[in-house]
C-alpha cells in the first residue's frame, strides 16, 4: 500500500492515497484519458497528436483501451495495427528517441500517479518495450535511442534497465 502524507502532519490536514493495481477496462480509461490529456498537452509530443495526426480521443480511446487491455489481460478483441499510425507520423514529422523518451516518462507518471502493483510495473514495461520497437521500426535498427532536451530519459537506458 502507498501512502503518503501532506508537510502539515496534523490529524485533520492528513491525506491519505492508496494506489491499487490496474485491474480493469475501467482503470484503463481512467488511466489513459489522463495520460492522453498530459500527451496531448506536452510541448514535445503534443503536436503528434493535435496537430498532424488530428486525434480525436473519443474516437482514439476505445481502440487505445482495447490494445491495453489486450496488452494486460489478454481480455480484448484489439485487432488493428498499431505500427501503422505511428508510421503515417513519422513520414509527416520524424518520431525521434526524444519523442519516444518523453512519451514514456509520461507514461511511467501517469500510471506511477494513479496505480502501484503487478500490472502497473507490467504496464510501464509494456510501454518501455513499445517505445523502443517503435523507434526502431521508424529508424531502423540502428536508429539512436539517444535524446536531448530537459529531463530526456534516453531509451538506451531503458534498455540497459531491461538486459540487468
Amino acid at each position: 500500500m502507498d501512502i503518503s502524507y501532506s508537510l502539515d502532519t496534523t490529524p485533520a490536514a492528513r491525506v491519505t492515497v492508496v494506489r491499487v493495481d490496474i485491474t480493469t477496462r475501467a482503470d484503463l480509461d481512467v488511466l489513459l484519458r489522463r495520460f492522453y490529456t498530459a500527451a496531448f498537452a506536452d510541448p514535445l509530443i503534443g503536436p503528434f497528436f493535435t496537430e498532424i495526426a488530428g486525434t480525436d480521443l473519443d474516437v482514439h480511446m476505445p481502440r487505445i483501451t482495447d490494445f491495453w487491455e489486450r496488452a494486460l489481460f489478454r481480455s480484448a478483441e484489439y485487432r488493428r495495427d498499431a505500427f501503422a499510425p505511428h508510421a503515417a507520423l513519422h513520414s509527416a514529422r520524424p518520431l525521434t528517441a526524444e519523442h519516444f523518451g518523453r512519451w514514456v516518462q509520461l507514461w511511467h507518471a501517469t500510471v506511477d500517479g494513479l496505480h502501484r502493483g503487478p500490472n502497473a510495473d507490467r504496464a510501464k514495461a509494456q510501454g518501455e518495450r513499445i517505445a523502443v520497437a517503435m523507434l526502431r521500426r521508424l529508424g531502423g535498427r540502428d536508429a539512436s535511442t539517444e535524446g536531448e532536451g530537459p529531463g530526456f530519459v534516453p531509451l538506451a537506458a531503458l534498455r540497459l534497465r531491461g538486459a540487468a
